[in-house]
């Protein structure tokens, strides 16, 4: 049977079986894909139980939700069909050329990731826990859950305060024109690196 021509019911019977999550305080989640029948009526296209990739030791992880590339091209299941690509060909860093990246970030009691930057617009929004967010001129903010920070291509780092609870934040990433500050060119940078952390690919310009 097609994918593109489940029913709901079908979608829930294609799930395939999550990978084991690093967090132990933190509910599940499932991505649910919508697409078309041929008679063009919306449907429930494939359900994705999350898959995670730990890091650090196991004290962040990554589920990739969804990736693609500008203008993405719903035809076919073409977006579907790049995403899985990308993922099973394990090219993917924290942003992507051309395209968007949706992302599932969690955080273990008191680890701070990388400062870093992406040549990226991202939206970050807090759904579990407290998140502070470090800028490299020293600033510190605190967001709480729902709370958005709106990244625009600066040096970062991402902190969870608590002593004994998981954080998660759900990141959208949109590839940018390059940055240029008062004559020189910020691309990327991971600072210290993360092991398994690629580079995005897209600072080539």
């Amino acid at each position: 049977m097609s994918l593109n021509s489940i029913t709901s019911n079908e979608a829930t019977k294609h799930q395939a079986e999550p990978s084991t999550q690093l967090s132990t305080d933190l509910p599940s989640t499932t991505t649910y894909l919508t697409g078309h029948n041929n008679e063009g009526k919306a449907i429930v296209h494939s359900v994705r139980p999350a898959a995670w990739k730990a890091f650090e030791g196991g004290a962040m992880g990554f589920n990739q939700i969804y990736t693609n590339t500008f203008w993405a091209d719903l035809n076919d299941d073409a977006d579907v069909k790049y995403h899985g690509e990308v993922i099973s060909g394990g090219r993917l860093g924290l942003a992507t050329k051309g395209g968007t990246v949706c992302r599932m970030v969690d955080f273990a009691p008191q680890y701070e990731c990388m400062m870093h930057r992406t040549k990226s617009l991202d939206f970050g929004i807090v759904i579990e826990g407290e998140v502070d967010m470090l800028l490299d001129d020293g600033t510190i903010t605190r967001l709480k859950r729902g709370d958005v920070a709106v990244q625009r291509a600066t040096m970062h780092a991402w902190r969870n305060p608590s002593t004994t609870n998981w954080a998660r934040m759900v990141f959208v990433l949109q590839d940018t024109k390059p940055l240029v500050i008062n004559g020189e060119k910020l691309g990327e940078d991971y600072g210290k690196g993360t092991e398994g952390v690629l580079p995005s690919g897209n600072d080539d310009e």
